[in-house]
């Protein structure tokens, strides 16, 4: 189950991806990731995943960030192609 914390930070990490970052970002840098500390409002970019989120708990390692997949819905695609 995803504390009330987390939801928190989640909204409003993805409402500072919509209204400060998602333009600029999926223009230059799609497909990478991007850490958003929600209380700070930094982002942190990562070739992976691991590299975004160790960036932004390098900087704030008490703090809950939220990670997104420049220029896709989700951060992870897991699923079977069947033909």
């Amino acid at each position: 189950m995803v504390s009330t914390e987390t939801k928190s930070v989640i909204l409003r990490a993805k409402q500072i991806y919509a209204d400060q970052l998602k333009v600029d970002l999926e223009a230059t840098q799609a497909n990478r990731f991007v850490a958003i500390e929600p209380e700070s409002g930094e982002h942190f970019l990562g070739d992976t995943f691991d590299q975004a989120v160790r960036s932004a708990r390098e900087k704030f390692p008490t703090r809950l960030s939220h990670t997104i997949r420049i220029g896709h819905e989700t951060a992870f695609h897991i699923g079977v192609l069947t033909l």
